[in-house]
């Protein structure tokens, strides 16, 4: 039998200055464990002068997980914050009734032309936490775990792995790991998490020996053990943790367990009653809805 419950393929988005990957939501899955977005950003190299640029937007009822493997992103939001995330490092915003952020390459790294390439992830707020206040909390990574197999590396970016718990704080129990692997390296993905997803970043690899397409997300099937293999040097992202409380609803940049509050937010952001980032006039206006 195969230890791939449901292969995921990527759907391609345009955000402006260049296209994402995006694996979650899809229609086989909403979630992995609390993850209910996944996009890989990248890679992309900007021409000089030229940069990422994604104006002050709103979110509700979930934390968005920032993780870079090339590249700066400048982080501003409504609370006052004003962070670069470098390659490593993690930025954790949890949006809770309500928050503004937006998201540019920095003034630095637009001279030169700007690189990026990471992952970006929403992580759905159980429903004790969805009203909880807005806050952000960036982690160097050097205060992050790291774990070293024969021909393996890992960090743990977020939750508990391989007898490794991450600093930053989590709402359910999380799996979340950046994995390099050499050509020819093994690992065993223990079961000890209810579900679980392998996501090649780059390089290929095989799970159980079954070859796992580039660009895929692959939800394991839940309670067994796999061997990830990797058949030239790999990167790998391990995602998943507790099952989401329910099903969430999404529209735009909103995730919540009832229509009433989306409807809410949105509302509340056409009305402009979302604080504002400090020193940004632009916003995104809301999208219409689908039908």
């Amino acid at each position: 039998m195969s230890a791939i419950e449901h292969l995921l393929k990527p759907h391609v988005r345009d955000i402006g200055e260049f296209t994402v990957r995006r694996l979650l939501p899809a229609a086989a899955t909403q979630t992995v464990g609390p993850f209910i977005f996944f996009d890989h950003l990248g890679p992309v190299s900007m021409p000089p002068g030229s940069g990422m640029d994604v104006r002050p937007h709103p979110h509700i009822g979930l934390a968005t997980v920032t993780y870079l493997f090339e590249g700066e992103i400048m982080h501003r939001d409504s609370l006052g914050s004003e962070q670069v995330i470098r390659p490593g490092d993690v930025n954790w915003m949890t949006a809770g009734t309500g928050i503004t952020h937006s998201e540019r390459s920095p003034d630095a790294a637009r001279q030169a032309g700007p690189l990026l390439h990471g992952i970006q992830t929403w992580v759905a707020l159980p429903k004790a936490h969805e009203k909880d206040a807005p806050s952000f909390h960036h982690h160097p990574g050097a205060t992050l775990p790291k774990l070293e197999l024969p021909g393996v590396r890992m960090t743990v970016i977020a939750g508990d792995a391989f007898g490794a718990e991450s600093p930053v704080r989590v709402y359910s129990r999380t799996l979340y790991v950046a994995i390099d692997m050499e050509a020819g390296a093994t690992l065993v993905i223990p079961p000890e998490h209810v579900q679980r997803g392998l996501y090649p970043v780059e390089g290929d690899v095989t799970i159980d020996g079954e070859a796992l397409a580039g660009e895929h997300l692959a939800v394991l099937v839940p309670g067994e053990p796999a061997t990830l293999t990797a058949t030239t040097a790999a990167r790998v992202m391990l995602l998943g943790g507790d099952p989401t409380d329910g099903h969430r609803f999404i529209y735009w940049n909103f995730v919540a367990s009832t229509k009433e509050d989306i409807d809410d937010a949105a509302r509340r952001w056409e009305n402009d009653e979302f604080p504002h980032v400090p020193g940004e006039t632009e916003r995104i206006p809301l999208p219409p809805r689908r039908p």
